[in-house]
């Protein structure tokens, strides 16, 4: 199939571009197989480029010849363009709505993307599990690199190298994958190296209505308490939920098969109920009805304030179980792949001062997302707008880096990144030009060949220039453990995304940028001062010697 094919209209002149709090900009408006384009032959006018995959949903209107269309983008921006024809307009609408809805892998933005800056680091190699092992033998010999996986017949959302205890072999492995929901054994998730204690994730046991049970399951999550120590299972299900999925062949560990753990219930809601939040959100955060009783009633009937609490406060639990219970943990789900990875990387983000970095967050990102198999393309090939029934989409990363600004927010100089960053992530994740958020796990991508076809993520954002826009200047290095408040009042909306369009946001990133240039300003007038003093301390100390001699 060719693009033409699906471009009635490839290009109309007179064209209106309707943004909020942006003047209006008139030219041709293109389509090409993957972008709507709008170019002005003003002077510094900004053009629109927005990709097909970023194009949530469109409204049709019409006013005599007039046509309009509104367009609802996945990053939530919403824009009107004014077509003067009303056959141009249907044309452009239907072209628009059939090429942002392609599900062709083949025919996806990245594969036909070649980059206009120089590529310094393939970001593809920057974060192999093999060299993220090099860190965990420098500080203990209990684990090793099992290639089990290589050919993803054990766990097909696995990746091929796995950490796991030393004295577990691969047979054992296999045998406990068979016991775990899609496979998904217990696998190292983080060490924790003030005091040895690991965290580890995992798909739920299928123990079924018979309490079948594992000998090798026990083994492999016992083989990681070293002696007299005890270890703590956080389920992120309800207790009854966990029951029912026993009656679908799940369920959980019981205390009476694996009597050195604890298990502990702390429930985060399912996709389902996140992609309604969210849309609920969104609703009311459009909400020009100017009334702030209504705007608060809605926001608080959304629940995603709530789902953020419960996130933080269950990721809160395993880094206090490691870090100040001194016990390792093992945390699943029931897939293992979406509530589970939100607990797992937000504690260490809590523990570990290395994930707060601009390589750190990229590196947790591939290894408790991409290569943990995280389902970014099922989940977040719709956003808020779209008409259609959802059927796997749920904001469940976007969620987590809500999280992490909360985080981000209440410890502003323990991140070396800003929001701009988590931002660019939220972007990229539903919709870019690059492939690492392809597919739904590292078997399919490596099926895919994206690496050989496509550019990176890591690429463009470990360039220096870009490294800088992304860099937090409040910024000074904390090595110690951070533990963000989940009081209500302590969680505010992410405006930077949910009101990024809206005035009062634009107004708030100014005064921040203002606030950021003050501070910055003071901390180099402070260096001034400081290399003042330490060259008059000098002179003094010259003079000193001199009258001595």
């Amino acid at each position: 199939m060719e693009f033409a094919e699906l471009i009635k209209t490839p290009r109309v002149d007179g064209v209106v571009l309707r943004r909020p709090f942006l003047p209006t900009v008139e030219g041709t408006l293109c389509l090409t197989g993957h972008h709507l384009i709008l170019s002005s032959r003003q002077d510094n006018t900004e053009e629109l480029w927005l990709l097909h995959a970023n194009i949530d949903a469109i409204e049709k209107r019409f006013v005599g010849s007039l046509g309009t269309i509104i367009v609802k983008c996945k990053d939530l921006r919403v824009i009107q363009l004014d077509i003067p024809g009303m056959e141009e307009c249907l044309n452009i609408a239907s072209s628009i709505e059939v090429l942002s809805t392609l599900d062709s892998v083949s025919l996806m933005y990245p594969l036909f993307y070649r980059p206009m800056f120089q590529v310094i680091e393939d970001g593809w190699k920057s974060f192999l599990p093999e060299d993220a092992f090099k860190d965990l033998e420098s500080m203990t010999e209990e684990w090793r690199l099992s290639d089990v996986n290589k050919d993803y017949s054990v766990c097909s959302s696995y990746p091929p190298l796995v950490a796991v205890p030393k004295d577990v072999d691969d047979d054992t492995l296999r045998k406990a994958a068979a016991f775990r929901h899609g496979g998904r054994f217990p696998v190292l998730s983080y060490y924790h190296k003030k005091n040895g204690m690991v965290m580890m994730r995992s798909g739920q046991p299928l123990t079924g209505t018979n309490g079948r049970r594992c000998k090798e399951d026990e083994k492999l999550i016992n083989a990681t308490l070293r002696a007299g120590k005890r270890g703590y299972i956080i389920d992120t299900r309800t207790v009854s939920v966990a029951q029912q999925a026993k009656a679908r062949g799940g369920g959980f560990e019981s205390e009476a098969n694996y009597p050195q753990w604890r298990r502990i219930h702390k429930a985060i809601e399912r996709s389902s109920i996140l992609q309604e939040s969210l849309i609920k959100l969104v609703e009311a955060c459009n909400d020009q009805s100017h009334s702030m009783d209504r705007w608060l009633s809605k926001l608080e009937a959304s629940n995603w304030q709530t789902h953020v609490k419960e996130i933080l406060t269950s990721a809160c639990l395993a880094a206090q179980c490691i870090d100040r219970e001194g016990a390792s943990v093992l945390v699943h789900g029931t897939e293992g792949t979406d509530s589970t990875l939100q607990v797992t990387s937000l504690a260490q983000i809590i523990l570990d001062p290395a994930c707060r970095t601009i390589q750190g967050f990229q590196a947790l990102v591939e290894r408790e997302w991409l290569q943990a198999g995280h389902p970014f393309q099922q989940r977040c090939s719709q956003s808020a707008y779209s008409n259609s029934k959802p059927r796997c989409e749920a904001p469940v990363f976007l969620l987590f880096l809500d999280c992490v600004w909360q985080i981000l927010r209440q410890f502003p100089c323990s991140f070396q990144f800003s929001q701009h960053f988590l931002v660019l992530l939220f972007e990229h994740t539903y919709a870019s030009q690059f492939g690492t958020f392809m597919g739904n796990s590292a078997s399919e991508r490596s099926k895919l060949n994206l690496s050989q076809k496509t550019v990176s993520l890591w690429s463009w954002v470990n360039r220096p220039q870009e490294v800088e826009r992304l860099s937090n200047p409040l910024y000074e290095a904390n090595c110690l453990v951070i533990w963000p408040s989940v009081a209500p009042q302590s969680l505010l909306l992410w405006e930077g995304v949910f009101l990024r369009w809206k005035r009062s946001s634009r107004c708030l990133d100014e005064a921040y940028d203002e606030m950021v240039h003050i501070i910055q300003y003071n901390k180099e007038l402070q260096n001034k001062v400081n290399n003042l003093r330490r060259q008059l301390a000098q002179l003094e100390t010259e003079e000193a010697g001199e009258k001595e001699d």
